[in-house]
């Protein structure tokens, strides 16, 4: 899933060129590029789908030009991902009913990538024994009210385990409740299901998208797709797989898993994962410091940056756009954005 915006990592990640286009740890691979690496050992390339909005057919054309254009699947609209994840499983399910499917987004971060494949090839296993729908579970590592959380039967010492409840983001006292039960895990968004099992998901739980998908089966894989599919998104409703089928379903499991993961949703987070310097400062560019602690400065590697006297700050730049905020205050980068957005749409 590659056709979000990203509007909290702002002024780097824009409607034209959002945060899973970047190289936004400074190593040389995008977000896009990365997520496509780490299926390398669990899924050929021809197998390997990008549903992405159509202004981004560029980008990914020119990050993963191994692709062919029927594997890039470009949204007319932008519906959350109910309708994404549908739309590529179905068209994957005319080719191959049989086929046992991962979705995952392409804008998170996963540092322990071994792991990641281990959990996955436990989850696909399950998947092609039985018609389950399985996520993966992250190991809280502390009671964050950003990220839903998924309850599951601590009963069984099975790897894949049922689910029992799913919330979403709860408050700070709540959240420590989840971390200190021992039962509750991080929503990552990251799923596995073959393709029987989705497409009678959303026969029983969107009823609408079914209808949708299956009257453009004769049309995926040829040239009137494209059309066909401007006729079947504005029967698709704009809702998330969890609101739409994860939350509905009784045949969920979670496979728990500690894979080193973020979804690098703002600077704050990039800043946690990253690599620090003496003054625990996350730096990438040409950057002079003094006095500047806890700060993370990324700014074009052509322009010479010298910050003096700040502590835990973000300063970032990115096509004529700078971001200076303290990190305590990144909650305010929508209402940046907002106020951007009146000065010319170039900015956002």
């Amino acid at each position: 899933m590659a056709g979000g915006v990203g509007t909290r990592f702002w002024p780097f990640s824009r409607q034209t060129y959002p945060k899973q286009f970047h190289d936004v740890l400074g190593i040389g691979r995008t977000m896009l590029q990365m997520t496509f690496d780490r299926l390398a050992d669990i899924c050929p390339v021809e197998n390997v789908y990008i549903v992405t909005s159509q202004e981004y057919y560029d980008l990914t054309k020119q990050q993963l030009p191994e692709l062919s254009d029927h594997q890039i699947l470009l949204e007319p609209s932008r519906r959350n991902t109910a309708p994404c994840i549908g739309y590529a499983c179905y068209k994957i399910a005319t080719k191959d009913p049989e086929a046992n499917i991962i979705v995952t987004p392409a804008d998170h971060l996963i540092l322990k990538e071994k792991e990641f494949t281990d959990r996955i090839k436990v989850a696909l296993e399950a998947t092609a024994e039985s018609d389950i729908l399985v996520t993966l579970g992250i190991t809280p590592t502390r009671p964050d009210t950003g990220y839903g959380y998924i309850q599951f039967d601590g009963l069984t010492d099975k790897e894949v385990k049922r689910v029992k409840t799913f919330t979403e983001k709860p408050h700070l006292e709540l959240a420590q409740a989840f971390l200190e039960s021992g039962d509750y895990v991080w929503n990552a968004g990251i799923f596995v299901w073959n393709a029987r099992s989705i497409r009678k998901a959303f026969e029983t739980h969107l009823p609408e998208m079914d209808e949708a998908f299956r009257d453009m089966a004769t049309h995926f894989y040829s040239d009137d797709e494209a059309t066909q599919l401007l006729r079947a998104y504005p029967q698709c409703r704009s809702v998330s797989i969890d609101n739409g089928v994860m939350e509905k379903a009784q045949n969920v499991h979670v496979v728990l898993s500690d894979i080193g993961w973020s979804d690098l949703g703002t600077w704050k987070s990039l800043y946690e994962v990253s690599e620090k310097d003496a003054n625990d400062n996350v730096i990438d560019g040409h950057i002079v410091t003094h006095n500047t602690t806890g700060s993370i400065i990324k700014t074009p590697k052509e322009r010479l940056v010298v910050v003096e006297g700040l502590s835990d700050y973000i300063v970032a730049e990115f096509d004529n756009v700078l971001l200076i905020c303290p990190k305590d205050k990144e909650q305010k980068v929508k209402e940046f954005v907002a106020d951007a957005s009146k000065r010319g749409t170039h900015f956002v």
